[in-house]
């Protein structure tokens, strides 16, 4: 709620506030709306349980106009505009929107410019996604292609290098230069990236790890890839 409100475009329309909940929190809400000139309601939390029988509302409702759909020119636009070196995060088909907003908040965290992925077979910007993202996803473009493998070529010609991941790569991550201008590819849960998603890759790396687990959740791999680069970047 508060990242919504902080927004430089805020999305908030209305808010309800349980007449319970009293501490700070509430206190920099109520005076976040009030500087935005927003309709807030003290409500009974019985009422809020039915306008979002299906949500942990925590007290605290809020109605927003939808984030805005942002789409393969969007990301020209912002491509163009850059002063450093791209770094994107690039999501072949995730489709759990607790996994979609992990990655947003990672990404934004980490640096980087923007989130891809498919319009279709693929999770957009649900209500569970924004929440999870815990305000990334007011800040972080994602950007929601119809054709993917174009977007990569798209990408290439503009000078930016692909790396992909895959746990059967022989290359690894920490084997790799990640300064330039870079875009690093994780696929589907459980599936990995798409054959011809690879083969668009300028590289194709795995991520070293200890013990039995075969495998990373998509924004924990994200997580490591993406402070790679930023660590890299930063030296």
């Amino acid at each position: 709620m508060q990242a919504a409100l902080e927004s430089p475009v805020s999305r908030v329309a209305e808010i309800w506030i349980a007449d319970d909940r009293h501490d700070h929190r509430i206190d920099s809400i109520y005076a976040l709306a009030e500087k935005l000139e927003i309709r807030l309601h003290k409500s009974q939390r019985q009422q809020l349980d039915e306008m979002v029988p299906e949500s942990r509302h925590q007290g605290c409702i809020a109605r927003c106009h939808p984030l805005a759909t942002l789409d393969e020119k969007d990301l020209e636009g912002l491509l163009d505009n850059l002063s450093s070196p791209p770094l994107l995060l690039i999501l072949d088909g995730v489709q759990d929107p607790h996994n979609l907003g992990a990655c947003l908040r990672t990404a934004e965290a980490a640096g980087a410019h923007a989130v891809i992925a498919p319009k279709d077979r693929a999770s957009g910007l649900t209500p569970t996604a924004i929440k999870i993202s815990s305000g990334a996803a007011e800040r972080l473009p994602l950007i929601q292609v119809t054709n993917l493998a174009r977007v990569l070529r798209d990408l290439q010609q503009r000078g930016i290098w692909l790396v992909g991941t895959s746990g059967d790569s022989e290359q690894s991550l920490y084997q790799t230069e990640l300064t330039g201008p870079l875009a690093i590819i994780l696929g589907a849960e459980g599936q990995g990236i798409r054959r011809l998603t690879r083969d668009h890759c300028d590289e194709v790396v795995y991520i070293p790890m200890q013990g039995a687990a075969e495998s990373l959740n998509v924004s924990v791999a994200a997580g490591v890839c993406l402070f790679e680069a930023d660590r890299q970047r930063r030296l």
